[in-house]
């Protein structure tokens, strides 16, 4: 492992943006300021967060740090765990980053809200229709 202080790293999904900062310590994260139990009250978001950590063997070695803005609470959750992989990438590139890509974590998610087209309610969805 490589001697550093900070591993700092971005993450992204749908409309959220994650910076996340890795330090080596006891497994503390925190967003935005609060703890992660208080960040997301569901339990699977925040398992979501701590997916990377499980798949590379390295709970409890890291603290996070994370600013998170935008989208909601899936879409920042997903961003999280783009970013803390990231930032384990930066870690330690031979060893956790085969896992990782294996497990998909390294990989943007591209898929985006569709645009609203001119006519229509929303992005598909018609006005209803009525044959009188």
């Amino acid at each position: 492992m490589a001697e550093k202080k900070q591993y700092p790293a971005t993450g992204r999904r749908k409309q959220s943006v994650a910076r996340v900062r890795l330090i080596p310590g006891t497994g503390v994260v925190t967003i935005n300021k609060r703890p992660l139990d208080e960040y997301f009250g569901m339990e699977l978001l925040r398992q979501e967060v701590k997916r990377p950590f499980v798949v590379t063997e390295t709970e409890g070695k890291f603290d996070v740090v994370a600013t998170v803005a935008g989208g909601g609470t899936t879409g920042q959750a997903g961003a999280l765990r783009h970013g803390i992989s990231r930032a384990l990438c930066l870690v330690d590139v031979e060893a956790h980053r085969p896992v990782l890509k294996d497990a998909g974590f390294l990989t943007r998610d591209p898929r985006m809200k569709e645009r609203k087209k001119y006519g229509l309610k929303k992005a598909r969805r018609a006005s209803q229709f009525s044959k009188r």
